[in-house]
């Protein structure tokens, strides 16, 4: 399991005072109000960033930092991800996972047989549907709702599908 969950992406600045866009990658933009602190990975280094205050703009996250107050400090951040540690992260209802947790798992039929490997989850209006890469079929949308989805175990890392006619 994933030590820590990506809750958005620095998208641009937001005027000249250190604020920043963030493209929400959360189910709920408004989540960024109950955090305290965001982790910005810059791919060199991991930085612990204090959340001052924040605003919402369209889709977007409006971020300000402490300690960051000018545009010149943050420019720099275009693009890189936000991450949570895990024990901060959203509390899950029954049936839901985090995505992290799920990219890479085995996918087997109900009779068990090897499927392919759950490649990404494309989020939806109406359901999420599994990105499965497949040798035999190549890659197959799975629509994630109770007729295809039989069992997700995460701990034995292995996602149980029903094949519905026409999904190969």
């Amino acid at each position: 399991m994933e030590q820590f969950l990506r809750v958005g992406v620095i998208s641009s600045t937001h005027g000249v005072r250190g604020e920043v866009k963030v493209f929400p990658t959360t189910d709920d933009a408004r989540r960024f109000e109950e955090l305290e602190e965001v982790i910005l990975d810059t791919g060199k280094e991991q930085i612990p960033l204090r959340i001052e205050h924040v605003k919402y703009f369209k889709q977007f996250a409006i971020l300000k930092f402490d300690g960051i107050d000018n545009i010149n400090d943050i420019e720099k951040y275009k693009g890189q991800p936000l991450f949570v540690k895990r024990e901060h992260a959203a509390k899950l209802q029954e049936d839901e996972y985090y995505i992290a947790d799920m990219i890479g798992m085995d996918v087997v039929t109900e009779d068990g047989t090897y499927f392919g490997q759950l490649k990404d989850v494309m989020e939806t209006g109406a359901n999420d549907v599994y990105i499965v890469d497949s040798e035999k079929h190549g890659e197959v949308l799975i629509p994630a709702i109770k007729e295809c989805i039989l069992d997700v175990d995460v701990a034995e890392n292995r996602i149980k599908i029903h094949l519905m006619n026409g999904l190969v």
